[in-house]
């Protein structure tokens, strides 16, 4: 069997599930912003989560497949202001 090569460029890229992951159960698929570009990848996580949710990218398991982990971005709390 061939190595896996893991993609140290995707760990700490944030993404959106274009299809749900499963947890145990299976895999989902992210698109993930990288290299100028964007680039879907498997994507596990330890529970299920929802097609359109934030994730970051916490490790690469090669052949394109990544471990996921669901992301709130602190910087994005909303408006600074309220409306008037």
């Amino acid at each position: 069997m061939p190595p896996t090569h893991r993609d140290e460029a995707v760990i700490g890229c944030i993404g959106v599930l274009v299809v749900a992951t499963r947890g145990q159960a299976g895999p989902g698929e992210v698109l993930v912003r990288i290299r100028g570009g964007s680039e879907t990848y498997l994507a596990w996580s330890p529970e299920p989560l929802p097609t359109g949710a934030t994730v970051l990218v916490i490790e690469s398991r090669g052949t394109r497949q990544v471990d996921v982990s669901q992301w709130d971005d602190p910087l994005d709390a909303g408006p600074s202001h309220p409306a008037r």
